[in-house]
């Protein structure tokens, strides 16, 4: 796994080790085209990363030029491999980890009230959740206006044309990983 494109392209992300069953990390080629999508370059876009995992998508954004990224796991090694893939790149000042369950940080966040640009979500394919984290950042009022919503999942697992107030706006399958981007019009 590497940084794609942007000020660290090329640079190898730490992975999960070989037995891990709880961290799938994105594929490159999936990056690159999930970037394609949104755009090449994230100037002045907040950037939350749900089910982080290594970071890589988080990470690939900041490398992009988003000025913040947030980074949510539950997982102890998905927060070590975070940890170390940030301090790596070197973008500890501009990275924040929150070692809590997404519902929880999503609570934190909109308390605090951080709005993002750009939020990522790569839950574990067998909790089909796609539907409950729309509902819960929704509730959470994180996302800023105009912002994209990303969620990658099952092809098995059908994600809604709109719920919440979302919109789907594009889809992608790639294997059996579907992409979903969704808007508030």
């Amino acid at each position: 796994m590497r940084i794609v494109a942007g000020s660290a392209k090329g640079r190898a992300l730490a992975g999960p080790k070989a037995t891990s069953k709880h961290i799938r990390p994105t594929a490159d080629r999936v990056r690159e085209t999930i970037f394609n999508v949104l755009g090449q370059w994230l100037e002045e876009q907040k950037v939350l990363d749900l089910y982080a995992g290594t970071g890589a998508l988080g990470l690939e954004s900041v490398s992009r030029g988003a000025p913040r990224a947030v980074l949510v796991d539950s997982d102890r090694e998905a927060l070590a491999l975070c940890r170390t893939n940030t301090d790596t790149l070197g973008f500890g000042a501009r990275v924040e980890i929150l070692a809590q369950p997404v519902e929880r940080a999503l609570e934190l966040l909109g308390r605090r009230g951080d709005r993002f640009e750009l939020i990522f979500a790569d839950p574990p394919y067998a909790a089909r959740v796609v539907e409950t984290v729309l509902e819960a950042i929704a509730r959470s009022k994180v996302l800023a206006p105009g912002g994209t919503v990303v969620v990658e999942h099952d092809k098995r697992e059908a994600a809604p044309e709109s719920h919440e107030g979302f919109e789907r706006v594009d889809q992608r399958r790639f294997g059996d990983t579907l992409v979903s981007l969704f808007r508030i019009p």
